[in-house]
């Protein structure tokens, strides 16, 4: 079988550029070429990748796609008829798209992944502009892509729900096909030193810790607001206890920064000097490091297609306070962490006070969220695919 896959969204990993649907793509292109020595794999890449090596095999071809510099001066139907026929002379038996969305103008057989419905769920969430941009995918690209596919992969349960209550796919073309996770431990390599991490950035050992985007849907004013109420009912106890953001700017974060704000004028009044820090986008290894040495790891979402963050914490024996809402609990399971209602400040500060307070409940979410967590891996996720692939061309 000659199976194509659009590689467009993997960056440079080798550059810490590996985020989102990128990172998916890699780690599943990576574990197909390691269990599958038998079909023909074409590795579609816009020209200005730079690591083609690593995906260099007998059972490989790899397509540079020549018009990326001139994409962003292309109409975006004359874009898409490009890239369905560069993929489209290639002959596939099979095109795997990774990204919600098959070329427009591709109708040979074809397979996508579907990430997040977040735009159509919740679109106060998103800026007017994003969602003026976006319409042509969420009205046009992937409802096309759904009804066109011979199956469709979903990251959740959740997200496999969703795709048939926005869209109206029947069930049974849907499969569930989890992401895997690559940390393992408290020790595991690839992070950098948390003495240096901490003298770098100024961290108590004492600190609860979000990663991910800085936007509304992640629920993180909640966050500030729990943390901060926590801190000012424990007085001293809390003293050396801080909240640290790590992670970019999304859309919308103006009141996130404004309620960082306004929590730490009011905790520095009571004496405890900058609580709540907000560090930025930081390295793959500082993340590491961040994670495995949080006293937990905390992320309230009202929605999330996977939740890879969490699974991430869990992988890594950190406990882990997060949303009842969306994939999260598919994830955690029932008892791989303490779970609550995004929508409820209250049950947040409750967790934060229940989870700081008890040693015992962290070293146990610790030992039951890494053996969930290990049952999430890259070669389990590329042998689901695979089956899918197989189906699809058998239909």
């Amino acid at each position: 079988m000659r199976i194509g896959i659009d590689c467009r969204t993997i960056l440079n990993p080798n550059g810490g550029e590996l985020a989102g649907v990128g990172h998916y793509t890699y780690y599943l292109v990576k574990n197909l070429l390691l269990i599958d020595k038998e079909n023909e794999y074409v590795l579609f890449f816009d020209n200005n990748f730079s690591d083609f090596e690593q995906f260099e095999a007998p059972n490989v071809k790899i397509v540079k796609l020549p018009f990326y510099q001139y994409k962003k001066y292309l109409p975006i139907t004359y874009s898409q008829m490009l890239i369905s026929a560069f993929f489209a002379r290639e002959k596939l038996d099979l095109l795997h798209s990774p990204a919600n969305v098959i070329p427009l103008f591709y109708r040979w057989p074809a397979v996508v992944t579907i990430h997040d419905l977040a735009i159509y769920k919740f679109p106060d969430f998103f800026p007017s502009g994003r969602i003026l941009k976006q319409s042509f995918a969420t009205k046009v690209l992937v409802p096309d892509s759904v009804s066109r596919a011979k199956k469709v992969i979903a990251v959740s349960q959740n997200t496999k729900d969703d795709i048939v209550d926005i869209f109206g796919i029947p069930e049974n073309k849907i499969e569930v096909v989890h992401e895997g996770v690559i940390s393992h431990g408290k020790n595991c390599p690839n992070q950098a030193s948390f003495a240096s991490v901490r003298e770098k950035h100024n961290l108590s050992e004492r600190y609860l810790l979000f990663v991910g985007s800085i936007e509304p849907r992640k629920n993180l004013i909640a966050l500030v607001k729990a943390f901060k109420n926590y801190k000012l009912s424990e007085g001293e106890n809390a003293s050396d206890l801080e909240l640290v953001f790590a992670g970019g700017k999304g859309w919308k974060n103006e009141g996130v920064f404004e309620a960082i704000k306004e929590a730490n004028q009011i905790l520095s009044a009571k004496g405890d000097v900058e609580s709540i820090k907000y560090l930025g986008y930081v390295s793959l290894a500082d993340k590491l490091s961040l994670i495995a040495h949080a006293t937990a790891f905390v992320f309230p979402s009202f929605y999330e297609g996977f939740g890879l963050p969490v699974l991430e914490a869990m992988s890594m024996s950190t406990p882990v306070v997060a949303s009842n809402a969306s994939s999260v609990p598919e994830i955690t399971g029932k008892d791989g962490a303490i779970l609550v209602d995004p929508y409820k400040e209250s049950e947040i500060q409750d967790a934060i006070s229940q989870i700081i307070s008890d040693e015992g409940l962290r070293e146990q979410l610790a030992i039951k969220g890494h053996n969930r967590a290990q049952e999430f891996t890259w070669r389990r996720c590329a042998e689901k695919t695979l089956a899918v692939y197989l189906e699809a061309v058998s239909k």
